[in-house]
């Protein structure tokens, strides 16, 4: 490794002048009394926390000596900086020539691309601010985000990683708090920058950075109109509102009329919309009046600089009257900027050689080198950061996803969440991983099992961690280009789709031995009382959120996902689009796969079901046998001498099952009896019963009775029931032995009386062992549709494996006043809650079934764009989405669940499977 070069500071590296300069304050604060005298002493806090001190005239204007300070340091783009007061308080400075006012010299202006900083000093001081806010606490972001930026912050400083170098580094410097406890962390991401020069760790940094809510977000203290607590911040968008340090409204600069304040009242007119729910007038109630007039300001000079052409010209001012403020933004737009640096030919001075970093402060530190590793002085800028388990950032809260505020169209953000919505389809499952690598290291597992297990996960795992890689890699270039020209390059993902689904061909033999495992799996548990334990307790653990079977097939779901996404992207496109031959290549490509595959599909999903409901059933010996299909399992009530007793009925295309859940320790379901559906025949039957939404079942021994909860269920039930028949009849008959141990086929009026005891008091007892803890899982679909009393078919299990999605969400209670932030994932009929994409498991879980989704009305006083209602009986939940897209998909992929398919579309063996 190079040694490090001794840099100097910023305002000793590019030559010295005697003056210094002011442009805007911090906010809040009126500047100081000067004192009396020609002369006055400033002291100024560089950003490399150096201090200058200079004696400037006592009538210099801020202006002035701000112009000097960019001069000093021959800053061409200082537009996009200012001074602010060091301290907090207001400061009255004595007539002592060794007293100084203290200022700090500070970025102002964030725009939405570093890449739109043109000169490579601008860029460095940008990092050093960005430096500066991870030290004090003011870029609050999640523990993987700090320690990548930190791992970019020292390799700028010391240069490539050895890690007793590193470590001794990261002991005697302090980047953000606690950062004891990320150290791995932050050398893990260190070593993976191996020859990056200290102005590409600068390009990293702001790349990372500028992803980050709360990159340049400065935040004053507000009040909403019912007292709570908020923030209000302004950046190139717009006015935005935080809660906490989330970021919970925005308030887009076309969609505002007008900005003012009188007294403390922040008030933001916004512009009619007759598709908006919120008010014309919105009111934030701040700390003084003071504090709402510099606040204004900001917002004025904010929109001034990123929003106009040139800078505004003065108003006239009135002879006699005068009314409001007459603040204007003085100074050059970001236009303007951009084009001065573009068409000047003044000589930029070689600012590698000479760049350094020298502090003093505690929180910054002191070192710094160059790197090797460059291949003709070059090396390839990494725009992908790894987390620091292992496992890719997930896409949308990743710092290569979120919304980075540059200006594209409509059509370009639609297919880059598609995009987004492809790398999330990527991200490998934790628990089949975390479960594959217990198995292989427990010796309960047989040979057969490892030797399945390894053989065919390991090349999917390896193929599907490069493929993500790629498109990340791709995302990020889609992102972190502000030129035109360059941007076309990297706006399309067919060549990178096309590349990868070429290269899975080989592999769907491993893809059709996925059955295989769930066999070997099954057969291993039977043997092996050690193994079905483990299993059971992986199943229990947090990590383990849906079934184990449920995991071994997403590999097959996946490729349903790429082809939904490939194809809403030909879709999407025009035929003369540079990307539409690639994606319909590509969707050629794997829709040939998914036809391969199609036939393992429809049994390993069936296979998988069968094994799911046997964990959720006692009292049965052979519920898995050859050629059994499941249909549907849901409540309904049954008729018998006490009145209408609630049952869990499940469907086969060879019997009907009825069960109750008695008060075991395990919450699983009893078999009562069977009704074989050869010769059955069924009857609508309200009218013979007086029972609403009744029917009977006829079958060869016995007729049962039995009520749906509504007529919609009534009709999914019989129709089904009716299918079910006709494809026994067809079956020659064939019924295998279902009967509990404990029942053989004469008993059916014993049932009756074992069921009718089982009353009220039974199931009341039953419900309240959901809560306690027991070896079994108490939320799967079955517990879900018996505390709902509601159903799912089979149809409705394949439609939920296609429709799957997660991304950030902000979540409100009925009765709360304010917005959670949370990375959501829905699958298999739930919403599963995280803190961050980062967590291995989740906070909480909503099982969907029953609910219905809607948006919120007028009356219910939720003045936020892109929301949805979910709402079951007295239980409602307010979601917010990032845009009008992802709107829309939750809202698609969670009607799926709340919406049960029609039953019209169970198909018999005969017939194409929805797949």
């Amino acid at each position: 490794m190079v040694e490090p070069e001794h840099r100097a500071s910023a305002a000793q590296r590019l030559g010295a002048q005697e003056t210094l300069g002011i442009s805007t304050l911090d906010p809040g604060h009126r500047p100081p009394t000067m004192p009396p005298g020609r002369h006055v002493s400033i002291k100024i806090r560089m950003l490399d926390d150096t201090e200058e001190v200079f004696d400037v005239s006592q009538r210099a204007s801020g202006k002035v000596v701000f112009d000097l300070v960019c001069t000093h340091l021959n800053l061409v783009e200082g537009d996009y900086f200012s001074l602010e007061y060091q301290d907090h308080h207001k400061m009255m400075v004595r007539e002592d020539k060794n007293t100084h006012t203290v200022l700090r010299f500070v970025v102002k202006f964030f725009p939405p691309d570093h890449t739109q900083l043109l000169e490579e000093l601008t860029r460095y001081l940008f990092a050093l601010q960005v430096k500066h806010d991870l030290a004090c606490g003011r870029l609050a972001c999640n523990d993987s985000s700090a320690a990548l930026l930190v791992s970019h912050i020292i390799q700028s400083e010391i240069g490539d990683f050895e890690e007793s170098q590193s470590r001794q580094h990261l002991l005697n410097n302090s980047y953000i708090p606690d950062q004891v406890a990320l150290i791995d962390r932050i050398m893990e991401f260190h070593s993976k920058n191996v020859g990056q020069t200290p102005a590409e760790s600068d390009y990293q940094l702001l790349e990372v950075a500028r992803r980050l809510e709360l990159y340049g977000v400065r935040l004053h203290p507000a009040k909403d109109r019912e007292g709570s607590k908020l923030s209000l911040a302004v950046a190139h968008t717009g006015v935005l509102v935080f809660q906490g340090h989330t970021k919970i409204n925005a308030f887009n600069w076309s969609k505002v009329r007008k900005l003012s304040f009188k007294r403390k009242r922040f008030l933001i007119k916004l512009r009619p919309d007759l598709n908006s729910s919120y008010q014309d007038t919105l009111e934030f109630l701040m700390g003084s009046r003071d504090c709402c007039k510099v606040f204004w300001k900001i917002c004025v000079e904010y929109h001034a600089f990123f929003r106009l052409f040139e800078e505004p010209k003065p108003k006239p001012k009135p002879v006699l009257f005068t009314r409001g403020s007459s603040f204007r933004f003085s100074g050059r737009t970001q236009k303007q900027v951009i084009d001065y640096v573009k068409d000047s030919e003044f000589k930029k001075i070689p600012f590698e050689s000479a760049r350094t970093v020298v502090s003093n402060s505690p929180h910054l530190s002191v070192s710094s080198g160059n790197s090797q590793g460059m291949v003709n002085g070059q090396k390839p800028v990494e725009l992908c950061g790894h987390s620091p388990d292992g496992r890719q950032p997930s896409p949308l809260t990743s710092p290569l996803l979120n919304d980075a505020g540059s200006v594209r169209t409509d059509d370009e953000d639609e297919v880059r969440r598609k995009v987004c919505e492809l790398s999330l389809s990527l991200c490998v499952c934790v628990s089949s991983q975390s479960f594959q690598n217990l198995v292989g290291k427990d010796d309960a597992a047989p040979d057969s099992l490892k030797s399945t297990i390894f053989s065919n996960f390991d090349p999917l795992y390896k193929f599907h961690s490069g493929f993500l890689r790629e498109v990340e890699q791709r995302l990020a270039l889609w992102e972190g280009r502000s030129n035109a020209h360059i941007k076309g390059d990297y706006q399309r993902i067919g060549d990178v789709m096309l590349k990868n689904l070429q290269g899975l061909k080989p592999l769907t033999a491993h893809l059709q031995k996925h059955s295989e495992a769930l066999v070997e799996l099954e057969k291993a548990c039977r043997g092996s009382r050690r193994l079905e334990v483990l299993v059971r307790d992986f199943e229990l653990q947090k990590v383990c959120y849906i079934p184990l079977n449920v995991f071994i097939l997403r590999p097959l779901h996946r490729l349903l996902h790429y082809k939904q996404i490939l194809e809403r992207l030909c879709k999407h496109y025009p035929p003369t689009h540079v990307d539409f031959r690639d994606c319909r290549a590509a969707l050629a490509d794997v829709s040939e796969v998914v036809a391969q595959l199609h036939g393992s599909m429809i049994k390993m999903e069936n296979f998988q079901k069968l094994l799911e409901l046997k964990k959720d059933l006692i009292g049965i010996d052979s519920l898995v046998t050859p050629g059994r299909e499941f249909i549907r399992l849901g409540c309904l009530s049954k008729l018998s001498g006490k009145g209408l007793q609630q049952r869990m009925f499940f469907l086969f295309n060879d019997v009907l099952l009825y069960t109750s859940r008695g008060m075991t320790a395990t919450n699983q379901f009893k078999v009562h009896g069977q009704l074989p559906l050869h010769d059955m025949t069924i009857r609508e039957s309200e009218d013979e019963w007086g029972v609403p939404h009744a029917f009977t079942l006829v079958g060869q021994r016995q007729s049962v009775v039995v009520a749906a909860s509504s007529l919609s269920e009534m009709e999914k039930w019989m129709e089904d029931i009716k299918m079910a028949i006709d494809l026994a009849e067809t079956s020659n008959g064939h019924t295998a032995d279902l009967l509990a141990r404990s029942l053989t086929d004469n008993k059916s009026t014993t049932e009756d009386s074992c069921a009718e005891a089982e009353s009220e008091d039974d199931l009341m007892a039953s419900r309240t062992s959901l809560e306690r803890q027991a070896p079994h899982r108490g939320n799967t679909t079955v517990h879900v549709c018996w505390h709902r009393n509601t159903s799912v078919s089979m149809v409705d299990f394949s439609i939920a494996v296609e429709n799957q999605l997660s991304g950030n969400l902000l979540r409100k209670f009925k009765n709360s006043n304010g917005w959670q932030k949370l990375w959501v994932v829905f699958t298999n009929f739930s919403l599963f809650f995280y803190k961050t994409h980062q967590d291995d498991y989740p906070l909480a879980s909503l099982p969907l079934l029953g609910y219905s989704v809607t948006i919120p009305t007028e009356s219910e006083n939720i003045h936020k764009d892109y929301v949805f209602k979910l709402h079951f009986k007295s239980h409602v939940y307010y979601f917010r989405s990032e845009s009008e897209y992802t709107f829309e998909r939750w809202m698609e992929v969670i009607r799926s669940a709340t919406v049960s398919a029609s039953s019209t579309r169970i198909l018999s063996r005969k017939e194409p499977h929805p797949y």
